[in-house]
């Protein structure tokens, strides 16, 4: 299990190692995306979030998933604790409440979300969750912004069109092939809770709550992840583009003669 790095851990990235303003305008050119770019970051005190410029705190009782829309769809940071979400749920995912006994039997979602107290446990222990006992709170911010420092995962949202040319971005070098899973309900697991737990690219189908709740598009996936492979996938994608293999794809014509697009798109390339 690899760990979550705060500000205060990781003092030697700082502002000059990443210039937000211009990967946020990249990813825009490349992708043409509807959603504002965000970063997630974990703190282990309070204390630390005095720090940030323009930080506000929840002034109600939100899920997660709308507090990460005040980043992504208003534009905001918020810095919040388990004191500002609505259940344990919310905070198990981002390591701000304990993965206890309680938490891991899901009796609250039996006869709701799953059909028996064990169907709802065993999606429980399926969900990536950030251990609990190192951070008290997190912050939300659009990338652009810069006010993370870096941000432990960025947060991109976009439709399967535009994901699929994100991926081939990240397999453009050092190739690999991409697994993920979903839990169903509780989504925010399998985008943020992995990202946070593992270090790796993490997309995800968003559930029915972030959708409710967080604004989440009806068309919208969403890919946790690092600020390093983001940078890989934007590369990635600028060798793409300059292929002809860009964003939006092109419809070639269900039935038209296949065989010049597939020359262009297929064909060998002298390296």
């Amino acid at each position: 299990m690899s760990d979550v790095k705060s500000g205060a851990e990781n003092p030697s990235v700082g502002e000059s190692a990443y210039n937000w303003a211009a990967i946020v305008e990249d990813l825009n050119r490349l992708l043409r995306l509807k959603t504002t770019p965000i970063g997630m970051k974990l703190f282990r005190t309070t204390e630390e979030l005095a720090a940030i410029p323009k930080l506000r705190r929840p002034k109600t009782i939100h899920t997660t998933d709308q507090i990460v829309a005040q980043a992504a769809r208003l534009g905001w940071t918020v810095g919040f604790t388990m004191q500002d979400l609505v259940g344990a749920q919310c905070g198990a995912v981002i390591g701000l409440h304990a993965q206890d006994e309680a938490w891991l039997s899901g009796k609250h979602m039996a006869g709701v979300w799953f059909s028996t107290a064990a169907d709802a446990s065993a999606h429980q222990h399926a969900m990536d969750v950030v251990p609990h006992g190192k951070y008290t709170a997190m912050v939300v911010s659009p990338l652009a912004a810069g006010r993370l420092n870096p941000p432990d995962i960025c947060l991109i949202y976009g439709t399967p069109g535009q994901m699929i040319i994100f991926i081939n971005g990240l397999q453009w070098s050092g190739y690999r092939k991409f697994q993920w899973g979903v839990v169903g309900e509780s989504a925010c697991a399998d985008s943020w809770g992995r990202a946070l737990r593992t270090g790796e690219p993490s997309l995800s189908i968003p559930c029915y709550a972030e959708r409710r709740y967080g604004g989440v598009l009806d068309d919208e996936l969403l890919m946790a992840i690092k600020p390093r492979d983001l940078l890989k996938a934007i590369d990635g994608m600028k060798k793409l583009a300059a292929n002809g293999l860009r964003y939006p794809i092109p419809q070639y014509g269900i039935q038209s003669d296949a065989r010049a697009g597939l020359a262009v798109s297929y064909g060998s390339k002298e390296q």
